[in-house]
């Protein structure tokens, strides 16, 4: 390659992007907007669930029990009901997603020391949110039936008689266990890949639809020249890219980076290689604008939201869909992140995705290369 003319195409694509405010606000604009509204917006934390209670005992004892809810964290205690019609219409109304019904004879089953059964009706449009109510409402139950049997231990003059086993769980890399510092490392990728398809899938085909692509190939530049020198100008937006949602996880989201600030840019950089390169030649391809934005959306910007692990895990996903994760980049790149800002892991942890990374990008960048030779032979 001639760096002469590697310079010249690469200048005419800055002064392109620069002159056209539609590609920046594309290129940092619309990941600025997605970053902010994912990361405010997109949460998997269950806290203050709305409850409402119908507490027929009305005793003290009832009324203890019921303020273990209402004092906890987890629950946002919204009305007290007298029926279970009222009931129905706080969850129909989403006023409440989870209902408590205490028994008549909730103090006297204690007393006798019989177990006193607490009904929970909880809304299961959404079973994610129920299962994760259930097992709070679960967890304060069995804290709160714990000390009543430590009371009457103690009453009676006889030991308190503590559980056979007792697990103590202790939570890594995570230890407050908030959804943000989960997700937004997956968002980064996302974002990236947003920027990468979008732009570098316009550039070639804007060349082809607007006639300049005769001139071009009239000229002494190589392909090879061209498509590299196509790529400058987006390559460095997406540096810029990088660097903002860095900063703004670092200095808004307080979301910690624990791991190689180093490490982390130089396999951003290779997957971002890879995701120009492949908009690059989606646009080689299909030589139209709108032909090759589709495709972008179909083949790279759907697959990193749904099939990254970014938001689902892939885990729990069909056999064959989990075999088709295994092509998708940003599956790739979302352990990455997480890896290096959640646990600290290193290159001999995470060489067997910067390797997918790496191949990826050569083995794109190539067929481009072979393929738009073939365009213009």
């Amino acid at each position: 390659m001639n760096p002469r003319r590697l310079k010249a195409v690469a200048q005419k694509e800055f002064l392109h992007v620069l002159r056209d405010p539609r590609s920046l606000m594309m290129g940092i604009g619309m990941p600025m907007m997605l970053l902010f509204l994912f990361g405010y917006a997109l949460t998997l934390d269950v806290d203050k669930v709305p409850l409402v209670v119908w507490d027929q005992a009305q005793t003290a004892q009832s009324r203890e029990f019921v303020s273990r809810f209402s004092g906890s964290r987890y629950f946002d205690l919204r009305s007290h009901a007298s029926n279970y019609r009222q009931i129905e219409i706080a969850i129909d109304r989403r006023e409440a997603l989870i209902a408590l019904v205490l028994p008549l004879d909730f103090d006297r089953k204690l007393s006798l020391g019989e177990a006193a059964e607490v009904q929970a009706i909880v809304d299961g449009s959404d079973p994610n949110t129920a299962t994760i109510a259930l097992g709070y409402a679960d967890a304060t139950a069995l804290g709160f039936s714990r000390e009543v049997a430590i009371k009457q231990s103690s009453r009676a003059g006889l030991r308190p008689r503590l559980p056979a086993l007792e697990l103590r769980p202790r939570v890594w890399f995570n230890t407050d266990m908030i959804s943000r510092n989960f997700i937004f490392p997956g968002l980064i990728p996302v974002v990236m890949m947003i920027m990468a398809a979008i732009l570098t899938s316009l550039c070639m085909a804007r060349e082809w639809e607007t006639g300049t692509m005769e001139q071009l190939i009239a000229t002494p530049v190589t392909g090879t020249e061209l498509i590299f020198g196509k790529l400058a100008p987006y390559f460095c937006i997406g540096v810029l890219d990088l660097v903002l949602c860095i900063a703004l996880g670092e200095f808004v989201f307080d979301v910690p980076l624990r791991g190689s600030l180093w490490l982390l840019t130089a396999l951003a950089l290779i997957f971002l290689f890879g995701a120009l390169s492949f908009g690059l030649l989606l646009s080689i391809i299909t030589k139209n604008q709108f032909l090759a934005s589709q495709l972008a959306i179909v083949t790279t910007i759907l697959p990193a939201f749904l099939l990254s692990g970014f938001i689902f895990p892939i885990e729990n996903m069909p056999l064959p869909i989990q075999a088709v994760t295994r092509i998708i980049t940003a599956r790739y790149f979302v352990l990455i992140l997480r890896g290096i800002y959640l646990k600290d892991v290193g290159l001999g942890v995470l060489w067997p995705e910067a390797l997918f990374l790496a191949i990826f990008g050569v083995v794109v960048i190539l067929i481009a290369v072979i393929k738009f030779r073939k365009r213009i032979a």
